[in-house]
C-alpha cells in the first residue's frame, strides 16, 4: 500500500529536497551584539547633542534608538530560547518566545512613536531655537549606524518574523535619521523652528506605516492563526486528494514559532491504514509543498459519512 501511495503522490523523492527552503534561520548573535553596541553609542550621542542643540527631532531619534536597543535585546533572548530543548511542561520547548518578541517589538515601536508625537505637538505651542548644523551631523552618523545594523538582519527578515522585527527597528531608525538631517538643513536655510516638530510627526507616521504589518502578523501568530505563507484551503485540498483519503477532519495549522509551522488532522481512510512509510512520505510532501515541518496525522478507519466527535460545530 505504501508503494501505491508513493505512486499516487507523484513518485518523487522528497527526502532532503527542502533543506534550503525550510532550514532554520542562521544564528544572528553577532548581528544582535553589533546592533546593540552601535545603537547604544548613538543613543548617548543623540541625547547629549540633542540637549545641546535643543532639537526635539534629534532627541526623538535617540529615544527611538533606545527603544530599539531594548527590542534587539528581547529579540536576541528569544532567538536563544527557541533553541532550548522541550521539557515535560513546555513540550514544544520555548519556540513561541520568538512570536512574543515580535509582538513586543511591534508594540514598543508604536509606544515610542506615541511619545514622539506627544512631544512634537507640544513643541508647536512652545517653539525653541534649534542648532541645525549639529542636528545634521549627529543624524548623518545615525543613518550610517542604522543602515549597517539593518543590513546585518536583512537576509533573515523574510523567513523569521522575529528577525524581521529587528530589521524594521533598524530600517525605521535609518529613515528617522534621514528625516532629521533634512529638518536640520531646512532650519539652517530658512530659520523656521516649526520644521523640527513637523518632521518629527512625519517620521512618526512613517514608523507606524512600517510597523503595522509586523504588528498584524505578530498578533495573528499569537492567536495561533494560520501563518501568512500557508494556504489552508490548498492544504486541505491536497490532503483530500491523497490516495485512500475520503475526508479530512479536525484540520489545524498554527505557528510553533516565527519560523516553524505545525499541523494536525484526522484522515478518514475507509480502506485501512496505509502504513508508516506512507504517512512519513505524506509528511515530507507537507514540508516541501507548504513549509509545514511538524505534521501529526491521525488515521480514522470508518465510513466517510460517519460522524466525528471533533468536526466543526461540536468542538474546536
Amino acid at each position: 500500500m505504501a508503494d501505491h501511495f508513493h505512486d499516487r503522490l507523484g513518485g518523487h523523492d522528497v527526502h532532503g529536497r527542502d533543506r534550503a527552503h525550510a532550514a532554520p534561520v542562521s544564528r544572528f548573535g553577532f548581528a544582535f551584539a553589533a546592533g546593540i553596541a552601535l545603537n547604544l553609542a548613538f543613543v548617548a550621542a543623540g541625547v547629549v547633542f540633542g540637549i545641546l542643540s535643543n532639537s526635539m527631532a534629534l532627541i526623538a531619534d535617540a529615544g527611538h534608538n533606545l527603544g530599539d536597543v531594548l527590542g534587539l535585546v528581547v529579540a536576541w533572548i528569544a532567538s536563544v530560547l527557541v533553541r532550548l530543548a522541550p521539557s515535560q511542561r513546555y513540550t514544544y520547548g520555548l519556540r513561541s518566545s520568538s512570536i512574543l518578541a515580535a509582538l513586543f517589538n511591534a508594540v514598543l515601536l508604536l509606544v515610542i512613536t506615541g511619545a514622539i508625537v506627544f512631544e512634537a505637538i507640544h513643541r508647536f505651542s512652545e517653539p525653541a531655537p534649534v542648532a541645525g548644523l549639529t542636528v545634521m551631523a549627529v543624524a548623518a552618523t545615525g543613518i550610517v549606524i542604522n543602515a549597517v545594523s539593518a543590513l546585518l538582519f536583512m537576509r533573515g527578515r523574510k523567513r523569521d518574523l522575529n528577525i524581521k522585527g529587528a530589521f524594521l527597528h533598524m530600517a525605521s531608525d535609518a529613515v528617522v535619521s534621514v528625516g532629521v538631517v533634512f529638518a536640520g538643513l531646512a532650519i539652517l536655510l530658512t530659520g523656521w523652528q516649526w520644521i523640527d516638530p513637523v518632521v518629527s510627526l512625519v517620521i512618526a507616521a512613517a514608523i507606524v506605516l512600517g510597523t503595522w504589518g509586523l504588528l498584524r502578523d505578530a498578533v495573528n501568530m499569537t492567536l495561533h492563526g494560520v501563518p501568512a505563507g500557508v494556504d489552508p484551503v490548498a492544504v486541505r485540498d491536497f490532503l483530500c486528494a491523497c490516495p485512500g483519503v475520503a475526508d479530512v477532519h479536525d484540520l489545524h495549522i498554527w505557528p510553533m514559532s516565527t519560523t516553524e509551522t505545525a499541523l494536525t488532522c484526522h484522515l478518514v481512510m475507509p480502506a485501512g491504514f496505509p502504513g508508516d512509510e506512507a504517512l512519513r512520505e505524506l509528511s515530507d510532501h507537507l514540508r516541501v509543498r507548504f513549509a509545514i515541518p511538524h505534521a501529526t496525522l491521525q488515521v480514522e478507519i470508518c465510513d466517510p459519512g460517519a460522524d466525528c466527535s471533533v468536526t466543526p460545530g461540536r468542538a474546536v
